[in-house]
């Protein structure tokens, strides 16, 4: 691909990114900073600028840049917050976070999937992020609490380790879904009082897992 079919692609992709409702300026910066490219691997490539979800190791995605970009509009990061996400998968979504965010922890069950997203982010010079091979449906007891938590797997409902782990005033956004046909993006808001629930889009996501992966 010459540099002018790939600015081009670029270009699509920012507009993409906007046209789905994505304005928040940091976001974009932070979207158009961090390339999708070397998160996308193998057969796939040459698809890494377009606005859809594409397979990743370990029977995973890498999620559809416009959810991407939403899902990290709707978290409201802001530059002193500590972020914990729970689901690394190919790394991009924690590396888009780590231009907006403080500190970065980023946990997945899959010990290939962190070692790959590692090296990019080595590769990329990413300093602030911390991965994990973990069972992220308990989230990071130890670095607890949290300005802000996004999960990028759905569960049938909020796990209750993660609300525990949501400081007041904390946001946390996540898929819940019965099924993987129908989930709903939500926004959690932590309140002195309890928690504020707000109903965003339809979303697809594979599900949340329970324990540590057997194919690492």
């Amino acid at each position: 691909m010459s540099q002018d079919d790939l600015a081009e692609q670029k270009m699509r992709f920012m507009f993409a990114l906007r046209s789905k409702g994505v304005t928040d300026a940091r976001v974009l910066t932070a979207m158009e900073t961090i390339d999708r490219g070397p998160f996308v691997k193998g057969i796939f490539t040459d698809r890494a600028y377009e606005d859809m979800p594409l397979p990743i190791s370990c029977g995973q995605t890498i999620s559809q840049p416009s959810v991407v970009g939403l899902m990290t509009q709707a978290l409201d990061v802001t530059p002193r917050d500590k972020v914990l996400e729970v689901g690394t998968g190919s790394g991009y979504q924690a590396a888009i976070l780590s231009q907006l965010a403080r500190r970065v922890y980023t946990v997945d069950r899959h010990r290939r999937l962190v070692a790959e997203a590692k090296s990019i982010f080595d590769a990329m010079d990413l300093g602030n992020i911390t991965a994990f091979t973990a069972d992220g449906s308990f989230g990071l007891p130890d670095q607890a609490p949290f300005d802000r938590i996004i999960v990028t797997a759905a569960a049938e409902d909020t796990p209750g380790p993660l609300l525990g782990q949501l400081k007041v005033g904390g946001i946390m956004v996540l898929p819940v879904g019965q099924s993987d046909t129908v989930q709903s993006m939500i926004k959690v808001t932590r309140s002195e009082t309890g928690f504020d629930y707000q109903e965003l889009r339809p979303v697809r996501f594979v599900p949340l897992l329970e324990g540590v992966a057997r194919d690492n």
